[in-house]
């Protein structure tokens, strides 16, 4: 178990939350059933730090996981992940005049939010992510992908924006990592940074164990971010939830010394000591609940999928032993459908091959995803039940 908090440096985080075996990933594609349900697991022990709010995996170990396999993570390709991806490039072009600009984005993924965001202000482009794939950006926009690690402070890493979404979870050393991005910003003069990680308080007051995995060893709220941000010398613009309160959306620069202390909307630290007392509860009910669920859709010999073949749907079949009951896992990344799930080992398939499987229960993995969803299915002439979680 880690003996101090990776993000204050706070002694002993308090173990709450044990899972003895999960999929070291949750996001990479196999070839096989029989690949993806021999994939390897791993241990995971979330501890909470009394002190900032932080919640760690405390018995992680990055050797474990390697991005560099066929990780495919891109949500772009969902109409309502691209609206919202939409509406923050409108943003922070317009709050910060980030037209012909330099952007650069740590943990770019496919390239997709940086594509967006310089063609939409007409600026140009450095990523760096391990798992990036040639041939997935738009040719016509001015970016450059560098497919590695983000691990030193280099002249060329910086930009008048730096971005980062959806990868500070999966950091070990917090600390050193918002550092290190630190210094890559003060190369810049006036450079602002945004950064976008789940809600860690959403998932311990619904229970939501489809949203633990072992790639995020770092779990936030809006006052732990806050308070890891402000401590290593950021001054922050804006700090608030976003996507159905589903994410953290926060933006700052360097500071100055002279911001106020955090707002009152991140003062949360009772409700996530409460929270975390009771999510062993609350989860093993939702367990139940679902477990119920599933199995009565086995015994009644009806047909189910899972929509969305990503992280919530790995951890959703893994951690039910009914979850074989559920055949394939729908999915309208094209980059995903013929592969397998690892760990649970459901196909995946795109939405037309439903029309002639005609399933009679839809698990929708994201509750945000319902009406395009439902959209999908009425044009196929579709009309099973719909769950969501």
């Amino acid at each position: 178990m880690s003996a101090q908090c990776w993000s204050c440096g706070a002694k002993e985080p308090t173990p709450f939350y044990d899972l003895p075996a999960i999929p070291i990933s949750s996001c990479i594609l196999l070839d096989s059933r029989e690949e993806a349900t021999s994939f390897p697991s791993g241990e995971l022990q979330l501890c909470f730090c009394e002190s900032c709010g932080f919640i760690q995996n405390g018995v992680f170990d990055p050797e474990l996981l390697d991005y560099t396999k066929d990780y495919e993570e891109s949500q772009g390709f969902s109409p309502t992940f691209a609206a919202f991806a939409q509406g923050l490039v409108d943003r922070l072009i317009d709050q910060y005049d980030v037209r012909g600009k330099e952007v650069f984005e740590v943990g770019c993924g496919k390239g997709d939010f940086l594509s967006m965001i310089c063609k939409s202000g007409g600026n140009r482009g450095l990523g760096i992510d391990p798992g990036f794939r040639e041939g997935r950006l738009d040719p016509d926009v001015d970016i450059r992908v560098v497919p590695a690690f983000f691990t030193e402070p280099a002249p060329e890493l910086t930009g008048d924006l730096i971005c980062c979404r959806h990868t500070l979870e999966h950091i070990q050393a917090v600390g050193d990592f918002v550092d290190l991005i630190g210094r890559s910003s003060a190369q810049r003069h006036g450079s602002v940074v945004f950064f976008e990680v789940p809600d860690t308080l959403r998932i311990l007051e619904e229970g939501a164990f489809w949203d633990i995995y072992y790639e995020h060893c770092s779990y936030f709220t809006l006052g732990s971010l806050g308070h890891l941000f402000r401590s290593r010398g950021f001054e922050l613009m804006s700090l608030r939830t976003g996507y159905n309160d589903q994410y953290l959306l926060l933006e700052g620069r360097r500071g100055s010394g002279e911001e106020a202390g955090p707002s009152t909307k991140e003062d949360q630290l009772e409700r996530v000591r409460a929270g975390v007392r009771s999510f062993v509860e609350t989860t093993k009910g939702a367990l139940e609940s679902w477990e119920r669920k599933l199995a009565d859709l086995g015994a009644a010999g009806k047909k189910a999928v899972i929509w969305g073949a990503s992280s919530k749907g790995v951890a959703f079949l893994t951690s039910l032993p009914s979850g074989a009951v559920v055949e394939y896992a729908v999915d309208i990344n094209p980059y995903k459908q013929g592969r397998f799930l690892p760990g649970a080992g459901q196909q995946i398939v795109g939405p037309e091959f439903l029309a002639e499987y005609r399933p009679d229960c839809i698990v929708v993995m994201n509750p945000i995803y319902i009406e395009e969803i439902r959209a999908d299915l009425t044009r196929l002439g579709l009309s099973p039940e719909m769950v969501a979680l």
